[in-house]
């Protein structure tokens, strides 16, 4: 067994042992607060789960559903609805047959869906569980009003750069501070023959997570929440000159594949690209998750060949934070649904997920120890420090119809413009889709 074989193993005899010592404290006579022990009254109930996860992602989330059935005896059909959950559960609702309980990307889903009262109030379902666990920004994001809707059972910080150890050591490089120093590294490395960046273009989500980390910086969190409730129009100069920006970082010469590469590729596959043997390109912008596509899909191991660095600064703003995250909502009220709900918001089913990596939870009480490396680590403390000085990102925060919709509306029109690199033209489409979109 070479050394990665060796590190494989120890993770899942670690993840074994964490599972293990999470099903030990939920025994049959002790409900870990979120719901009742297994008996009767849940034994042979179904459920049907559905969420954005698949691959890798969807096989440890599912570690989490096993653990919830041997503790309840409630059987849990899970259903990956890929980057489409919008269209997706529109189509199962139209059907009359929703799921029982499913995850929303988008807090602007969620509070759609509520407005449509298509979601199950939780307040005395799970409310004083998630008031034990999570803080006041999480809870307002799960809240439409003084209603609570969703527990977001994963997060994520959308504003890292994973790079390739091995390319930036041979080629004498380091990670940049500032966005200037992101533009320069690039074509540093361009010209030594090497693609800076993989880009999952294909999936519009990765765009709208570029352009929203750019505005953040560019335009400071007040104008950015201004934006996310389109109270600026989306032609407002500092929009253009965001998508100016991004199309200097994101130059073709140093995109793998160029510009039309990187809107024919998928977000998982520009992980790939950037850890393969040899690799692609230099480096990958997305969330924490891409560890889990790091560790279940490549060779690469963290903190040996693959390293992250945080979305470099532009002027004279403090740290930012770009969020993510999905939250469990409840479509059928049933006993068993109810049971998931609170058990989704309990640091014991977190836990699970957390110790296989490639995933960052909000729950205040989940301890950083669980995670598996030093990265994901630091990941998690960062993302919990910035306490409510974080933003979701631009997508998230918008109607799904213009935000959350693969195919469509921004996203749609960010795959567009990396290619075009028009940017008043880009923005004119975004104001045009957004005025639709937004309710009058």
């Amino acid at each position: 067994m070479d050394g990665r074989g060796g590190l494989e193993g120890a993770r899942l005899t670690r993840l074994a042992a964490v599972l293990a010592a999470v099903l030990a404290t939920c025994s049959a006579a002790v409900d870990c607060s979120f719901g009742p022990a297994a008996g009767p009254s849940l034994r042979g109930q179904k459920l049907e789960v559905a969420a954005v996860w698949s691959g890798v992602e969807q096989r440890h989330f599912e570690l989490v559903l096993r653990a919830f059935t041997r503790q309840t005896g409630v059987s849990v059909t899970y259903i990956s609805a890929g980057y489409g959950v919008p269209a997706f559960l529109d189509a199962r609702l139209a059907a009359g047959r929703p799921p029982d309980v499913a995850f929303l990307p988008q807090p602007g889903l969620l509070r759609g869906y509520a407005a449509e009262h298509r979601l199950v109030p939780l307040n005395g379902i799970a409310g004083h569980v998630v008031a034990d666990n999570y803080s006041p920004a999480w809870r307002r994001l799960g809240s439409v009003g003084n209603t609570l809707y969703g527990v977001w059972f994963k997060a994520a910080n959308k504003s890292l750069i994973w790079y390739n150890e091995g390319v930036f050591e041979r080629a004498g490089v380091a990670p940049p501070s500032g966005v200037d120093g992101l533009v320069s590294l690039a074509s540093r490395l361009a010209r030594s023959g090497m693609p800076a960046f993989a880009v999952g273009g294909g999936n519009g989500w990765t765009l709208a997570d570029w352009f929203s980390n750019l505005y953040l910086r560019l335009a400071g969190p007040a104008r950015y929440d201004l934006l996310a409730a389109h109270k600026i129009p989306w032609t407002d100069p500092s929009v253009i000159a965001t998508l100016r920006l991004l199309a200097r970082v994101l130059d073709p010469h140093v995109i793998a594949g160029g510009s039309r590469g990187a809107v024919a590729t998928g977000y998982q596959q520009s992980v790939r690209q950037a850890f393969a043997t040899p690799p692609d390109a230099a480096m990958v912008f997305e969330g924490d998750f891409v560890a889990g596509i790091i560790g279940g899909a490549t060779r690469a191991v963290l903190g040996v060949d693959a390293g992250v660095f945080p979305f470099p600064a532009l002027g004279r703003l403090g740290p930012a934070v770009v969020a993510g995250g999905d939250a469990a909502v409840l479509m059928r009220r049933s006993a068993a649904g109810e049971a998931l709900i609170r058990y989704l918001a309990s640091p014991q089913a977190a836990a699970i997920w957390a110790a296989a990596g490639g995933f960052v939870s909000p729950n205040l009480n989940l301890g950083l120890a669980v995670y598996p490396d030093a990265i994901s680590r630091s990941i998690a403390a960062s993302l919990l420090e910035a306490g409510d000085g974080f933003r979701f990102s631009l997508s998230d925060l918008t109607p799904a119809g213009f935000g959350g919709t693969e195919g469509q509306g921004m996203r749609k029109i960010l795959r567009q413009f990396l290619v075009s690199r028009d940017a008043g033209a880009a923005a004119a489409r975004l104001e045009q889709a957004a005025g639709k979109a937004y309710p009058t």
